[in-house]
């Protein structure tokens, strides 16, 4: 059986709905050790694209009462959050000794929302191709972790579906792994995770228009528009005609289309990647990582923060 093959095999696997979020992302991380990816940046694309479908689909099966109601406690703690990640994340790469730029964007990942924040902001800086490849590795491969681990935590910590729900929000990197780790502890959890994390994500406007200035940089800034059509999914849901059965599956369709996505993230974690990443970027990513996740657990647990 050649690599082709068994790609598009586990890809399948992966959009039936027989394996889980962790499985496929498991499979695609091994995909990518042992074989070599023929498609990785048809890949890329289509993950990316994947994962902003699946978050506007997941919309169809939300509520928008209940999205408004999320967004708006959660604005206040992602504020906070956002400042504190910046701020610890830098101290903490100045302190490791990790390059200035490097260092910048790790603490925008984990302040905003991964990927999308690092790929909005690296631009702007005028990161190289290596900076950036560092950056992202360091997120994906603490994304890959949280993916598996947050639930049990959360269970362990017996947190409600919407404690859960903000936890990862506030802790988790990537939307893809917000929602893949929420969609397995509950669906309100799914709920309270995804719009929290939606409107977290907004944060990447203000936040590149900041770096702009201070940079002096005239780099066009990406606006995250799926965000708005997931609201408007929400909308639709709420004042539009009423069919369960059609609400119903796109919410389904949003979550294989997430399974998917997190298997193709998978197959893009190479040898390579984690070589590239080095000690120091991913020392600074995980202690901020963690530092940012036992916080705000700790505040959720004590009723500081809550919805």
């Amino acid at each position: 059986m050649n690599t082709k093959t068994v790609f598009f095999l586990l890809l399948v696997l992966s959009a039936t709905g027989f394996i889980s979020p962790p499985i496929a992302l498991a499979a695609g991380f091994i995909f990518a050790l042992l074989l070599e990816h023929p498609y990785a940046a048809d890949s890329r694309a289509l993950a990316k694209f994947l994962l902003q479908a699946s978050v506007v689909a997941l919309g169809f099966g939300m509520n928008l009462h209940e999205v408004l109601k999320a967004g708006r406690s959660g604005f206040l703690y992602t504020a906070l959050g956002i400042g504190f990640a910046l701020l610890a994340g830098l101290l903490i790469g100045k302190i490791g000794k990790v390059r200035g730029t490097i260092a910048y964007l790790i603490s925008t990942g984990t302040a905003i929302c991964g990927g999308s924040a690092i790929a909005a902001i690296g631009p702007i800086v005028q990161a190289s191709d290596e900076e950036m490849a560092v950056s992202l590795g360091t997120v994906f491969i603490l994304n890959s972790i949280a993916l598996f681990i947050f639930p049990s935590i959360g269970a362990a910590q017996h947190l409600s579906q919407s404690q859960f729900g903000l936890w990862s929000a506030l802790a988790i990197h990537d939307t893809s792994s917000v929602v893949g780790a929420a969609s397995r502890y509950g669906n309100e959890a799914l709920l309270v995770a995804t719009t929290v994390k939606l409107a977290r994500a907004l944060w990447i406007v203000p936040l590149a228009l900041a770096t702009a200035a201070v940079k002096r940089s005239r780099s066009k800034i990406q606006i995250p528009w799926f965000i708005f059509l997931f609201c408007l999914a929400a909308v639709i849901n709420t004042y539009g005609p009423q069919e369960p059965r059609l609400s119903e599956m796109f919410f389904r369709l949003g979550r294989l289309g997430l399974t998917v996505t997190l298997f193709l993230i998978g197959t893009g974690i190479s040898r390579r990647t984690l070589e590239e990443v080095g000690w120091r970027p991913l020392a600074q990513g995980v202690l901020l990582w963690i530092l940012v996740g036992v916080t705000s657990l700790y505040f959720i647990r004590t009723g500081w923060i809550a919805l």
